[in-house]
């Protein structure tokens, strides 16, 4: 009997302060395809693209993605040029990203097919820290 083919999909992220936006962001990711994995951004990768770190540390944050049940594997990104790479290694169908990034990774095409999803409307980490630094 043959084997079904089960559709691979992966996305990335800081997730950071782990929020509702990131909560739905996964759970659409997930309802493409019948696998989940999750590129979490290292602490070192957050630090070159924002010029500092997460308040959550990439242990913490990996833990906290992995525990989800729609989320199948995490592993660490250490760096946003090898996207190929992590696209063949884990064999993805599927490139999820929040539309944020829409366009950016359009040459994936070739070896997969590339989402952007609508972000969660009046939620993302910058804003959780403006609400929290306002309040406090």
């Amino acid at each position: 009997m043959p084997q079904l083919q089960r559709k691979r999909v992966i996305t990335f992220g800081t997730f950071d302060l782990f929020h509702f936006g990131h909560l739905k962001l996964l759970e659409r990711a997930a309802k493409l395809g019948d696998e989940l994995f999750v590129g979490i951004s290292s602490d070192k990768l957050n630090f070159a693209k924002k010029s500092r770190f997460p308040i959550m540390s990439e242990f913490e944050r990996a833990n906290i993605v992995a525990s989800l049940k729609c989320v199948n594997s995490v592993f660490l990104e250490q760096s946003l040029e090898l996207k190929r790479e992590y696209v063949m290694r884990y064999e993805a169908d599927v490139l999820v990203m929040g539309d944020d990034w829409s366009g950016r990774f359009d040459e994936l095409k070739d070896l997969c097919e590339v989402v952007y999803v609508p972000r969660t409307k009046n939620i993302s980490t910058t804003e959780l820290l403006q609400r929290i630094r306002n309040d406090f």
